[in-house]
């Protein structure tokens, strides 16, 4: 009588079976391997490349190249610190604008909203983070920078002029709204990151705190407590994010690459530089220097995000344990 008649497996069939099991799971495992150890290879790649693409900028200049204060390229002298300058503080503008907004956001969403108001939220939240950079750029052109020029910055340089970061012209165009912009993009990213590490928090700490009488916003207080190294990860998700930003801020900061004390003054980043200039390079050793602010920010950019992801896990990791138990 067959097997199929009798529902048991022949001893041919378990052996076919029992083989090709044995032969896809190392199967699986290296191929899965592979495509992971392409991703370690495809960076270690690209570093090599970059500095080997930079070798004449670094035998020239060497380490000097990071906090020198000249970039002529008539001259061929090339220097990588207006440029860093410009960076930190555009993104530290932005930071200071976004990190308020983004977790009050997130508490609101994991804490006090109704389910049926926070979905919607989220969805406009998340939808900030699709908009590409270029059309960020063309509104704060047409919009922001307007804006800001006629009502927003007379006041503030009335208000604030003695101070060294509100002197000096001021056309709408500069770090401040470079900042500005920046806020607004990276907002998404840090909502939707605190929003994910609020969540992990245990519900036990939330609900101890109210049976000891504490209210809504005591017992916030005690999540945030606890869940501070992971906000402090999407906060260097955020950074990275606005370290990297190329379109919006090379259109809003200015791009002179100067150290000036004023927030309305223009500057450059390292990422509009390159955008502007790479096509201009008729040097090689120019464009050797243009290679190696790439090095650079990529190196400040994969470090700040390795320490972010840290830091998220940091948090996401005990929750992971509690639910296994």
């Amino acid at each position: 009588m067959s097997s199929t008649l009798t529902g048991k497996e022949s001893p041919r069939a378990a052996r076919g079976r029992t083989g090709a099991g044995r032969w896809g799971d190392p199967v699986f495992k290296a191929t899965t391997f592979a495509f992971a150890l392409a991703i370690a290879v495809l960076v270690v790649m690209i570093i090599i490349e970059m500095a080997l693409n930079s070798r004449l900028s670094f035998e020239k200049f060497g380490l000097s190249f990071l906090w020198r204060t000249v970039w002529d390229p008539v001259a061929e002298e090339f220097g990588a610190l207006p440029f860093i300058y410009g960076t930190a503080v555009s993104a530290g503008i932005g930071l200071l604008l976004a990190v308020p907004v983004s977790v009050g956001v997130a508490v609101f969403l994991v804490e006090t909203s109704p389910r049926a108001l926070a979905n919607p939220i989220l969805f406009l939240v998340q939808l900030l983070a699709a908009i590409p950079s270029v059309v960020y750029g063309m509104w704060g052109i047409f919009v922001l920078a307007p804006f800001l020029r006629n009502h927003a910055y007379p006041p503030l340089q009335s208000a604030f002029g003695f101070l060294p970061p509100f002197q000096g012209n001021q056309n709408g165009l500069g770090m401040l709204t470079a900042g500005l912009i920046l806020s607004v993009m990276i907002v998404p990213i840090i909502t939707v990151v605190t929003s994910d590490v609020l969540r992990a928090v245990p519900g036990a700490q939330r609900e101890a705190a109210l049976a000891l009488g504490a209210t809504k916003w005591e017992a916030a207080r005690i999540v945030l407590a606890n869940a501070k190294s992971g906000i402090l990860g999407a906060v260097i998700i955020g950074l990275g994010r606005a370290v990297g930003e190329t379109m919006a801020v090379t259109m809003l900061i200015g791009n002179r690459p100067q150290i000036a004390a004023s927030v309305f003054a223009p500057a450059n980043t390292i990422a509009s530089a390159i955008a502007n200039e790479f096509t201009e390079a008729t040097s090689e050793i120019y464009l050797q220097s243009l290679v190696q602010l790439g090095l650079v920010l990529f190196l400040v950019t994969f470090v700040i995000n390795a320490l972010a992801r840290l830091l998220v896990w940091s948090v996401t990791r005990g929750q992971g344990r509690e639910a296994r138990v």
